[in-house]
């Protein structure tokens, strides 16, 4: 990979700060066809021209995602949302109330050109979010159309939370990379159908109370999930086994607590869901790393961003959720 402000592929070479060559860089790269790890909010994603079928192909063949899930499409705005998708009055209170941010909404699509059957899975649907982080704004802007950006992980690995992490995952897969930061957020986008009913695809940290809040009861997401990114049952999972709602664990297993006490890996002293979830994919990564027997997670509130929480973490464990 060539240095545009990130180190190559291997982490070698001098860091310059991001700036203009860097964003014109990294839109030269999708121009042609070629991939970039862009910082979001969530996650770090690794990006392709969203009607290029080529430069999807290559994040699924650099993932080794499953070709029938869907990829969400960033934006820079909502006037770029309504070129690719079909908004009626629900979709626009919520991209008013929530964009840029992270909130995915699944619409009709308007433009089967901009987003490829490829990037869609077939569907007549469309994912689109306008993300919130300033380089990812930046560099949508510049590059004038939709950018298809999964998070930078190979498939079914926890995802990257921060620019060491994507580099390490995905970085010899890619033309440029931008390092914005660890991620604010720390998970994937809340996705949202508006297709029929309102229904909640997949859980984030924009809540359902807050969803709610805008426009009225969502449903359950149906058994078949192929709509929405991110819903394959083994999705977010390290190499050890996961074990779920342990209040004490084994010897020799990594423990990832929530709430007071001393431990390596606490995702919130202070049981605060929002610092839980920033630190979730970080942890869970660093806790891999020490080759443990399992990785053994605390009890999770399930109300608000616990809800996502609980989600990432029943993926984790291989449990269909």
């Amino acid at each position: 990979m060539e240095e545009h402000r990130s180190n190559s592929g291997r982490g070698e070479g001098q860091r310059q700060p991001d700036g203009d060559a860097a964003l014109e860089a990294a839109a030269q790269a999708l121009r042609a066809g070629k991939l970039v790890i862009l910082p979001t909010e969530t996650v770090y994603g690794l990006a392709g021209d969203a009607g290029d079928p080529q430069a999807v192909a290559a994040i699924f063949e650099a993932k080794g995602r499953p070709s029938f899930n869907p990829l969400i499409s960033h934006v820079a705005d909502l006037a770029g949302a309504e070129k690719i998708a079909v908004f009626d009055e629900r979709a626009r209170a919520l991209a008013k109330a929530f964009w840029p941010g992270p909130l995915t909404l699944v619409l009709p699509v308007a433009d089967t050109q901009a987003v490829s059957d490829l990037a869609r899975a077939g569907l007549d649907t469309v994912a689109v979010r306008a993300p919130a982080h300033p380089l990812a704004r930046a560099l949508l802007a510049r590059f004038g159309g939709p950018v298809v950006a999964p998070s930078a992980n190979r498939s079914g690995r926890p995802s990257p939370t921060n620019y060491a992490d994507a580099m390490e995952e995905t970085g010899d897969k890619v033309a440029a990379a931008l390092d914005g930061g660890p991620c604010e957020v720390g998970l994937e986008s809340t996705v949202v159908s508006l297709l029929d009913q309102p229904r909640l695809l997949r859980p984030g940290s924009v809540t359902r109370e807050e969803i709610e809040a805008v426009i009225g009861p969502l449903a359950e997401a149906q058994a078949d999930a192929k709509r929405s990114p991110g819903r394959l049952a083994r999705h977010y999972s390290p190499k050890a086994p996961v074990r779920l709602n342990v209040a004490a664990p084994q010897p020799g297993e990594a423990y990832l607590a929530f709430g007071p006490g001393e431990h390596r890996w606490n995702l919130s002293p202070t049981g605060d869901l929002r610092e839980a979830a920033a630190r979730l994919f970080a942890y869970l990564r660093d806790a891999d790393r020490t080759a443990p027997a399992a990785i053994a997670v605390a009890p999770i509130p399930h109300e608000g961003l616990g809800e996502a929480i609980n989600d990432r973490l029943k993926r984790a464990a291989g449990f269909v959720g």
